[in-house]
C-alpha cells in the first residue's frame, strides 16, 4: 500500500536491461513481450487498480518501462477500494480495462466465477512457475487454472517501533507475544503508550486477528477458516479473540484507549509513533508502514524507525501473513493480447526491479536480486517473505467474499471494530462473525 526510493547503479542497470532486453539485475529469461523490438507499437493497454498517489506514480514507472520495451502505450485508471464494483460497471458499459490489478483473492475468484478472466497463457505460466513459490501460484489460481500473477506483495507480520522509545524504556525486541505485551506495559510505565492501533480502519484489525490466529491455531486451521470449512464459532477462533482481547481492553497498552484507537486511521496510527509528537512506541502493520514513516515524517528506516517480526503466540510458530496485488487479463478488454504481454513482463525480475528501485514495494518474485531494494530494512523484509516460501499465508480477509472480508462498515471489518470497542465477550463476537460469514459464503 505505501512508498520508498533509491538511485544508484541499479538505475543504470535497469536502463541497460530496457535497452538491450537483457536479464542482468535479476536473472531469469528475457521477457518475450515485444523482445525490446517495439512489436506492440500503436496499441494501448488499459490497466485498472486501487493504487493512487505515490503507489500509482511508482507503478507508472513500471508501465513506462514496458512501453520503452514493447512500444505499447498504457493508461492507468485508479478504481479506489471497491475494485469489483468499478470493474463490473466498466464491463457492463462496454469499456472494460485490459488488465486489472486485483488486491484480494476473493475478488479474483469472483471475477473468474463470473467468466470475466482469460487464463494466463503458456509464456506467463512458464515465467510464474520459474520465478514464484507454489503458494503464490495457488493464490492466483481458481479450480486449477492460473488467472492471476502476483506482482506486488505485502509482508503483514511486522511490528514497527521507535528504537529510541524502546531504549528509553529499557526493553528490547520481544521473542514472544506475551513478552511483547509485557514490554508494552514497561514502556507505558515510562510515560509513552505501547501501541498505536488504527481501529478506524477495520482492515487493520483483521490483520491483527490473522497473525494471532495463524500462530496460535496453526496453518491447517487457518486454511480451513479462510475457506469457511470450519465455522467462526470454532474454539480456535474464540481462543484467538480472547488473546487479542487482552490487548484491546488494556488501556495501559493502547494510545488513547479503545476510543482513541477507533478514531485513528492507518496513517494516523503511524503518525502517533513516528510523527513530531510521539504518543506510542509501536505500531503493528505491514511493511508499508516504512513508506509512511519515511515519506511523511522523515524517519530514517533502520535508524529511527525499525521493525521486529510479529512474535509467536502461545507456543506456536511465528506467523508470516501476506497480501498482494495480482494482475489479471479481462476477456472483454479491447487489447487483451497486449494485456497478456504486460502480465508476462510483470512476471519478470526486470519489472520488479523498476518498482523496487523506486521504493515502497516488495516482490514475491524469488529471482529479483535483493540488492534492488534501497535499504537494509526493506531488503530484510523482502528476504523474510521469500524465505518463508510456501509457509506464507495470504491475508484471510482478502480471501473471503468482499461482503465479509473487504467492505467498510460491514462484515468482519465492522464486527472487529465492535470487538475493539467491547472485547468482553469473544464467543458473542465469534457468533456474529459466523453469521456474517455464512451469509457471504452462502453456506
Amino acid at each position: 500500500m505505501m512508498m520508498r526510493r533509491r538511485t544508484t547503479l541499479l538505475a543504470g542497470c535497469t536502463a541497460l536491461v530496457l535497452a538491450l532486453g537483457a536479464t542482468a539485475c535479476g536473472g531469469g529469461e528475457p521477457v518475450a513481450a515485444g523482445g525490446g523490438d517495439k512489436a506492440l507499437g500503436g496499441q494501448t493497454v488499459t490497466v485498472a487498480g486501487v493504487w493512487s498517489g505515490s503507489e500509482q506514480k511508482n507503478f507508472q514507472k513500471v508501465l513506462d518501462a514496458f512501453t520503452e520495451k514493447t512500444g505499447a502505450k498504457t493508461q492507468f485508471v485508479s478504481t479506489g477500494d471497491n475494485v469489483s464494483t468499478v470493474v463490473g460497471s466498466k464491463i457492463e458499459g462496454g469499456n472494460a480495462p485490459d488488465v486489472v490489478m486485483v488486491p484480494q483473492v476473493g475478488v479474483l475468484k469472483q471475477f473468474a466465477g463470473q467468466g470475466w478472466l482469460k487464463p494466463l497463457d503458456e509464456k506467463v505460466q512458464s515465467a510464474v512457475g520459474a520465478n514464484f513459490a507454489e503458494v503464490w501460484q495457488n493464490y492466483g489460481s481458481v479450480d486449477g487454472t492460473l488467472y492471476g500473477l502476483y506482482f506486488k506483495a505485502a509482508h503483514k507480520s511486522t511490528v514497527w517501533y521507535s528504537p529510541e522509545a524502546l531504549e528509553q524504556a529499557g526493553v528490547t525486541e520481544p521473542k514472544t507475544y506475551d513478552e511483547m505485551l509485557k514490554n508494552g506495559r514497561t514502556i507505558s510505565d515510562s510515560g509513552l503508550a505501547a501501541f498505536s492501533v488504527a481501529g478506524q480502519d477495520g482492515w487493520t484489525l483483521t490483520d491483527w486477528f490473522e497473525n494471532v490466529y495463524l500462530s496460535q491455531a496453526g496453518p491447517e486451521k487457518y486454511d480451513a477458516l479462510a475457506a469457511h470449512e470450519i465455522k467462526w464459532t470454532d474454539p480456535t477462533v474464540v481462543d484467538a479473540l480472547t488473546t487479542l482481547g487482552k490487548l484491546f481492553k488494556d488501556k495501559q497498552l493502547i494510545a488513547g484507549g479503545q476510543k482513541g484507537a477507533l478514531n485513528t486511521d492507518f496513517p494516523g496510527s503511524v503518525e502517533k509513533v513516528f510523527g513530531p509528537k510521539a504518543e506510542a512506541a509501536m505500531v503493528y502493520e505491514g511493511d508499508f508502514v516504512a513508506g509512511v514513516a519515511k515519506d511523511q515524517f522523515g524517519r530514517t528506516i533502520g535508524t529511527d524507525a525499525d521493525f521486529f517480526p510479529f512474535p509467536p503466540v502461545g507456543g506456536g510458530e511465528a506467523p508470516v501473513v501476506s497480501g498482494g496485488d495480482a494482475a489479471v487479463v479481462l476477456k472483454d478488454g479491447k487489447n487483451s493480447e497486449a494485456g497478456m504481454a504486460l502480465v508476462e513482463y510483470l512476471a519478470s525480475p526486470e519489472a520488479a526491479a523498476v518498482w523496487a528501485e523506486a521504493g515502497g514495494f516488495l516482490s514475491p518474485n524469488k529471482k529479483l536480486d535483493p540488492s534492488s531494494y534501497g535499504d537494509d530494512v526493506t531488503r530484510a523484509t523482502a528476504e523474510s517473505l521469500i524465505k518463508a516460501g510456501d509457509s506464507v499465508r495470504f491475508d484471510m480477509s482478502d480471501q473471503a467474499p468482499a461482503a465479509f472480508g473487504g467492505t467498510k462498515g460491514a462484515g468482519e471489518w465492522k464486527i472487529l471494530q465492535d470487538f475493539l470497542r467491547d472485547p468482553s465477550d469473544p464467543r458473542k463476537t465469534a457468533a456474529e462473525l459466523e453469521k456474517a460469514a455464512a451469509k457471504a459464503y452462502g453456506n
